[in-house]
């Protein structure tokens, strides 16, 4: 009975059982319902092929995206203090420092790179939401400020792509000063005369879309993203109105002049070179379609010559 039990349906099972099928395998668009293959998906840089739906993009992977061939030099981490305040909600904040670092493998929420786009030099900086709400400490406050010591060091622009619910509770009142201090690197870039421009996703929430989320030379958006202070419910629980439909969207912002410009991701590093290029007096990169035009003597060299009799040559006009 124990070798029926112990071997024989263990094998029947593992020949005619229900295989388990990993829960990411097949995902979900929010818009329209549709599923989509993650390989799928992630090919087309996290945008629903059906409906264009941009979903979260991974921090790693946008820098990659945005730098030539994918390479870029990472900055240092910074070491703040963990737990500062000894905070406990449901459980400890060091508990939940430690689970969202083995969930995305970065030591918080803030990862910036050094690289080239479209041979032109900038610092870039992305949060990662899948940390804690993509929420901004200590030490992503920190790991900003380095990222714009860094630029005004080499000298090039910085571009950062904001995605937050706020200030990070667990940290008080040390989580909102970050944000004057970010306001303060800002500020020492404008003086430097170096450009300092926003890509927006979704969301761009709270203390972050409060402070430097909106304080960029140039802001653009990525299609649906959200945008804004406090939630939908909360303003008009607050205000006792309905709000429009699309508030707090990129492309209500547009429209309203909160935003420069709504740009799919696709297009994003193409329009932040031909940007950066126009505001630092960089030249554009010529289109691979087009030839430049050729200089009035090249052009009378390549045609060619014909011999003429006296009788033939032009007579020269007085």
């Amino acid at each position: 009975m124990n070798w029926i039990t112990n071997y024989v349906r263990p094998r029947i099972n593992s020949m005619f059982g229900r295989r388990e099928v990993p829960e990411n395998l097949w995902i979900k668009c929010p818009e329209t319902g549709a599923m989509v293959f993650h390989t799928d998906l992630e090919e087309n840089k996290w945008v629903i092929p059906s409906s264009g739906y941009h979903m979260k993009m991974p921090a790693r992977a946008r820098l990659a995206d945005l730098f030539d061939k994918g390479q870029y030099e990472d900055l240092p981490q910074p070491k703040v203090a963990q737990d500062p305040l000894k905070f406990r909600d449901s459980k400890k904040y060091a508990d939940r420092l430690k689970e969202n670092r083995a969930k995305t493998g970065q030591e918080d929420t803030i990862i910036a790179g050094v690289g080239t786009l479209e041979g032109l030099k900038l610092v870039a900086v992305v949060q990662e939401f899948r940390f804690m709400g993509g929420s901004l400490g200590m030490a992503a406050g920190e790991a900003i400020i380095q990222a714009f010591d860094r630029a005004l060091k080499d000298h090039c622009p910085l571009v950062i792509f904001p995605a937050s619910g706020g200030a990070r509770m667990q940290e008080g009142v040390l989580s909102l000063m970050q944000m004057p201090r970010v306001t303060v690197m800002i500020e020492l870039m404008r003086e430097a005369g170096l450009p300092y421009i926003v890509v927006l996703t979704n969301p761009t929430t709270g203390g972050v879309s409060a402070s430097y989320a909106m304080l960029g030379d140039l802001h653009i958006a990525e299609p649906g993203a959200e945008i804004g202070f406090a939630g939908r419910r909360v303003i008009e629980q607050t205000i006792r109105e309905q709000l429009p439909d699309g508030f707090q969207t990129a492309e209500y912002l547009l429209d309203h002049g909160m935003v420069d410009m709504v740009v799919k991701r696709h297009d994003i590093p193409e329009t932040l070179a031909r940007l950066l290029k126009i505001m630092t007096g960089a030249p554009p990169t010529a289109s691979p379609m087009l030839e430049a035009p050729k200089h009035k003597e090249a052009i009378a060299d390549e045609t060619p010559h014909e011999t003429l009799d006296k009788d033939q040559a032009p007579t020269p006009q007085g």
